[in-house]
């Protein structure tokens, strides 16, 4: 079975019940596959970055493995505001998030609820230069476990959305990112928009942000944040104290 997100935000699951832990989110216009069914529950695997998890049984909507297939071999049109609306032919609107796909709408054979936006459009391949631009509209938005939008997100699900939203895919946890690029020796061989990865006591990478210019990063911490950047880790211009201990820089683009 196939089917597309057709609500405002979904949260995924890491077992099938509502007391179970998000691990991530399904935004409005997201195709997945169903591998297992429960009652109230299903199992997906999201086509954009592999990843799996449990949603309730009544937030997708079915479609045909021919309408999956073909959502998967377009191009990806995203919505480009912070907050946007869709509205159906009953003149309902539904809100949608930065980063929602938009793909679906100009099917008629999906988009069976009439869906139409007029809002602010992105596809293609941006710019390096233009990472930072897109991270800067996600700044003071809550840290969230497993969020993916402005109004809650985590550090990979945010470094996934910016890339994203730029025409570049990334996995969706940071121990998953940091296998992705090549791995630059120091510091000042960066550039705005790379990544730095930040580990454990245990050696697990547990953090991710976006490198700015002069020693700065992005990253969601509390809070989507910019705080200083060197050779120990992530220095934290309030508490005036390393916060995070720097693994590994990537460079994906």
């Amino acid at each position: 079975m196939f089917a597309i997100c057709n609500l405002s935000i979904v949260p995924l699951r890491a077992e099938p019940s509502d007391k179970s832990e998000i691990v991530s989110q399904v935004l409005f216009g997201e195709h997945f596959q169903i591998v297992e069914t429960l009652e109230k529950w299903v199992k997906i695997h999201l086509h954009y970055d592999d990843y799996e998890g449990w949603i309730d049984s009544k937030q997708y909507q079915e479609i045909a493995k021919e309408q999956f297939e073909l959502l998967s071999n377009q191009p990806i049109i995203l919505n480009g505001d912070l907050v946007e609306y869709v509205v159906d032919a009953h003149h309902k609107m539904l809100p949608i998030t930065l980063g929602a796909t938009l793909n679906f709408l100009k099917d008629e054979t999906i988009n069976t609820s009439k869906f139409e936006f007029e809002g602010y459009k992105i596809t293609g391949i941006l710019p390096k230069s233009h990472l930072v631009t897109t991270a800067m509209q996600y700044l003071e938005a809550p840290y969230l476990w497993g969020g993916k939008t402005p109004f809650g997100i985590d550090c990979s699900g945010f470094t996934q959305m910016v890339y994203k939203l730029n025409g570049y895919k990334l996995l969706r946890d940071a121990s998953q990112q940091a296998t992705q690029g090549d791995v630059l020796s120091f510091i000042e061989e960066s550039e705005p928009g790379d990544l730095a990865f930040f580990d454990n006591e245990e050696g697990n990478i547990i953090h991710v942000g976006i490198i700015l210019e002069n020693n700065y990063i992005i990253h969601a911490s509390g809070k989507v944040r910019i705080d200083r950047l060197d050779h120990l880790g992530i220095f934290n211009v309030d508490t005036h104290r390393h916060t995070h201990r720097l693994r590994v820089i990537k460079k994906i683009i």
